[in-house]
């Protein structure tokens, strides 16, 4: 005896799938791991159903994968300022003495004391700590953020491996295991890299799958560039229109190469004005939600250009 497979989560039969008892006779039942769809009561119901239920199960897990992929994320905002963080790398500031990342409007604006004093000496404008004042100690407060489990030290620790720089020799293998780190502990970014690294063989063998394993964990939380590099795999494989939602969100998180992507497309009459249109409206709402005439003097006076 079977359930006829059904698509709302909510309606899942409260009996197996397989044999058809009810709780009440098995105990706890489980719902298939891979589409949410049915229940089972133990591992051998689900290996004897499998026959049946294989084809809905690979479509629906299909449609739930794609849910989470291209479900649009919350944007970061500046823990100071509040604005929204922009996207460029150049647009914000990773601070080694507390860990915090702010904008780059933040980082070069005047600090005051408890009077309303401007302090003249540069600080943290999170946590007041003079900058180091050279490159071994910047070195040595990284080193203490990655023993305080601080995932942007990780990671950034993981690129001084994958270059060879400050100090530290070229070593593939501890980069891979910096940035996996990394990404276990949060950082969205780490995955894009992992996923790099493997997308063009950078120090390990070339996996294309494994790139776009990677990619979509990163994409899933959020990050617009490797969104980009995500559509453009798709836009090789002829898979235009999976290509241009990848772009469309990234064009809203801020990646100006994206919104480029579109245009070409529209222009090859591969995505419609309408694609184009909402694409270049989207840009200019994220442009206006990341300005500020505090990151404009920033940008005017330091080297942090923060758009595109």
């Amino acid at each position: 005896m079977s359930t006829a497979d059904n698509n709302n989560k909510d309606d899942i039969p409260d009996i197996c799938a397989n044999c058809g008892k009810g709780e009440e006779s098995t105990g706890s039942l489980k719902a298939c791991t891979a589409c949410k769809m049915v229940k089972y009561c133990n591992r051998e119901c689900q290996i004897a159903h499998r026959s049946q239920h294989k084809k809905a199960c690979k479509k629906r897990a299909a449609e739930l994968h794609d849910e989470a992929l291209f479900k649009e994320v919350e944007p970061e905002d500046c823990p100071i300022c509040f604005l929204r963080m922009p996207y460029l790398m150049s647009g914000s500031t990773y601070m080694p003495c507390c860990g915090k990342v702010i904008c780059c409007g933040c980082a070069y604006a005047p600090v005051y004391d408890n009077e309303g004093n401007v302090i003249t000496e540069e600080t943290c404008s999170f946590c007041r700590t003079p900058p180091p004042n050279s490159d071994d100690e910047m070195f040595e407060r990284m080193t203490k953020r990655v023993k305080a489990d601080d995932p942007i030290a990780i990671y950034t620790i993981g690129g001084y491996y994958l270059l060879g720089a400050n100090g530290l020799p070229q070593d593939y293998k501890k980069a891979l295991e910096s940035y996996h780190q990394a990404a276990k502990l949060g950082y969205v970014k780490a995955y894009h890299q992992i996923g790099c690294m493997y997308d063009i063989g950078d120090g390990v063998k070339q996996d294309i799958k494994k790139a776009i394993h990677y990619y979509e964990l990163a994409i899933i939380r959020g990050n617009a560039l490797t969104r980009y590099n995500l559509g453009a795999i798709e836009e090789r494989a002829g898979n235009k229109d999976r290509a241009i939602k990848h772009y469309m969100i990234a064009v809203g998180g801020g990646h100006y190469g994206s919104l480029e992507s579109i245009k070409r497309l529209y222009m090859r009459r591969e995505a419609t004005k309408d694609d184009y249109s909402k694409a270049l409206i989207s840009y200019q709402e994220y442009l206006n939600e990341i300005k500020s005439d505090q990151r404009d003097e920033a940008a005017a006076i330091k080297d942090c250009k923060y758009i595109d």
